[in-house]
């Protein structure tokens, strides 16, 4: 399941005639940069009807509306074939609303590197996509955002390892034991510590997942670290790109069903603990994810406040 093309088509009203501003050139060639996977094709129209199905830009802004119908939308689109993203909007925002949709649906993009071009990556893929039942609503949200976290990996770092990409996909692993079907994290007396048992267990797993898929053991073992201290802050270069990686799609991916699950107060913590893990250029790019409004609310009074939890329980400057 891939998005092969991503054709932007700019419209402007009539009065303003049809052109290329100069202003939207270079958000253009940096949406090219930001996926380059991608065929980002910009046309600009008028106004005539497209035949190809079109992600509408204004209900896109609208930030109370909720992502399952574009999901939905989207997937459908690429279950047929490659798929081709039609954003209708002025110019000065469609580059904007087409890197927030495709940041929203980068799963299905599917970027990779040297490292995972591999059969040994190809394994790994099919294997964890066989362990996630698609079927319960709590597991798919899971795989898709295994996916990514992968994604946001490549697109913080081009160059990530086979380990730090393998780690991406398999570092919630452990949800598939204690939280399939309901979740369980708000019960815990000490998130840090349910965490911490999180990140341990999911290493287990991950090495008898890796053994399964033939992966050679020093590398086997470098992803199990990797997924053993996720949650936790510390001086390895890979384990703080997975914690960008996944809080960044926990901002991008689970954060407004988050909410609905655990309600305001939880998420709240959430949101500090999350963007306390963030380092600078991780949290910079945030402005390119889409949350809805009532996330955006909490996540502004966080910013305000100016301090989140860290993940040892102390406060730093947010």
């Amino acid at each position: 399941m891939t998005i092969a093309r991503a054709r932007i088509l700019v419209c402007h009203p009539a009065t303003l005639g049809v052109r290329r501003t100069a202003a939207a050139e270079p958000a253009f060639l940096a949406l090219g940069r930001e996926f380059p996977t991608v065929d980002v094709r910009v046309e600009l129209d008028g106004g005539a009807a497209t035949p190809l199905p079109t992600v509408d830009a204004a209900a896109w802004d609208d930030r109370t509306r909720d992502f399952a119908p574009f999901d939905v939308h989207v997937e459908d689109l690429v279950r047929r074939g490659p798929a081709t993203l039609v954003v209708r909007a002025p110019a000065p925002d469609a580059a904007r609303v087409a890197l927030e949709m495709l940041t929203r649906w980068q799963r299905l993009v599917g970027r990779r590197n040297g490292a995972s071009s591999t059969p040994e990556f190809d394994r790994l893929l099919k294997h964890c996509q066989a362990l996630h039942d698609a079927s319960k609503p709590l597991v798919r949200a899971d795989w898709n955002h295994a996916l990514d976290t992968w994604q946001w990996m490549l697109r913080l770092d081009g160059d990530a390892s086979l380990a730090a990409q393998m780690a991406a996909l398999l570092h919630d692993v452990e949800r598939l034991e204690s939280e399939a079907d309901k979740r369980i994290e708000h019960l815990a007396p000490s998130y840090e510590l349910f965490k911490e048992g999180h990140a341990r267990r999911g290493a287990e797993m991950t090495r008898a997942v890796l053994e399964a898929c033939d992966v050679d053991l020093a590398t086997a073992e470098r992803v199990a670290h990797l997924v053993a201290r996720h949650e936790a802050s510390g001086d390895d270069p890979e384990r703080a790109l997975l914690n960008d990686a996944d809080a960044l799609s926990f901002f991008s991916q689970n954060s407004a069903g988050y909410v609905d699950y655990f309600g305001p107060e939880q998420t709240r913590r959430k949101l500090a603990y999350t963007l306390a893990r963030m380092r600078g250029p991780a949290r910079a790019r945030l402005p390119t994810v889409r949350l809805r409004a009532d996330v955006a609310g909490l996540l502004e009074a966080i910013l305000a406040r100016g301090a989140a939890a860290r993940p040892d329980g102390r406060q730093v400057s947010a």
